[in-house]
């Protein structure tokens, strides 16, 4: 039974490199089950200029789980069963494009899933929902922190195709260059279910990807090093924009987003 105060409005979700909630006080950790199992770790509930928020580390914060391995429905139900009605997503991705560089941002508007063996839906029957993803991302959060990203001086790119495969290898060559004439910009292994889910709970998604390197297609080699280098940079920039952003929020929801299943139940 979740108490009152430790509801939220807003759920963080942190990728690779952000597993430290520090811009929440009177935090609380809390253990929840769902009827998937376990979400990637405790969840941290604290508050934020008077905003109530959750917090969840995606690969838990020791980096134990696998982007494969996420339990994503555990995740995204534990934040339906706190009351939390926006998820911002962060991940960490390559670049397949010159043009996004190491140290950008970019707040995708679409998605490519070349993913293959994830548990994409709440919804396994009788009961089927077909939910729109025409547009994936919730325009209303998107505006939002695309122009809280340039009022911090924080380079974010405004759109960009994020193409997830299933990890937890990389591409190869071949597929790298597959990926760039497929129309994707950036690549990464977590987006997909996560998207998915969250719109099936009717919540609104913004997802901020941290460009940490070329990916292969450049056939320029990357080290672990300058990897980690670019990723320590951004999070203490996504840290920034976090902390104004989720102020910024308005309480009421003004887009389509909590309408979509709705229009999707069979």
């Amino acid at each position: 039974m979740i108490k009152i105060g430790e509801r939220a409005e807003i759920g963080i979700i942190g990728g690779s490199g952000l597993y430290d909630p520090a811009i929440l006080e009177d935090v609380k950790e809390l253990k929840i089950y769902t009827p998937y199992g376990l979400p990637s770790d405790f969840i941290i509930v604290g508050t934020l200029k008077g905003r109530r928020v959750a917090f969840l580390p995606r690969h838990g914060r020791a980096h134990r789980i696998p982007p494969h391995m996420i339990n994503y429905r555990a995740n995204i139900w534990a934040f339906k069963e706190l009351g939390v009605e926006r998820v911002i997503s962060v991940s960490a991705v390559g670049s397949l494009r010159e043009d996004y560089k190491p140290g950008d941002f970019v707040c995708p508007d679409q998605f490519i899933d070349m993913t293959k063996n994830r548990v994409y839906t709440f919804f396994d029957g009788p009961v089927v929902a077909h939910v729109s993803m025409a547009d994936p991302f919730c325009p209303e959060l998107r505006e939002l922190c695309v122009a809280t990203a340039r009022k911090l001086g924080i380079t974010m790119h405004e759109r960009g195709t994020y193409i997830c495969i299933e990890g937890p290898r990389f591409s190869t060559r071949a597929e790298s260059k597959l990926w760039r004439q497929f129309g994707a910009d950036i690549i990464g292994m977590t987006l997909v279910p996560e998207v998915n889910l969250a719109r099936e709970a009717g919540m609104c998604f913004v997802n901020i990807a941290m460009v940490t390197d070329y990916d292969v297609w450049a056939e320029r080699p990357v080290t672990a090093h300058e990897v980690a280098r670019v990723m320590a940079e951004n999070v203490e920039k996504v840290k920034k924009l976090l902390y104004e952003l989720i102020p910024a929020i308005p309480r009421e929801r003004r887009c389509n987003c909590a309408h979509y299943l709705s229009e999707a139940l069979l």
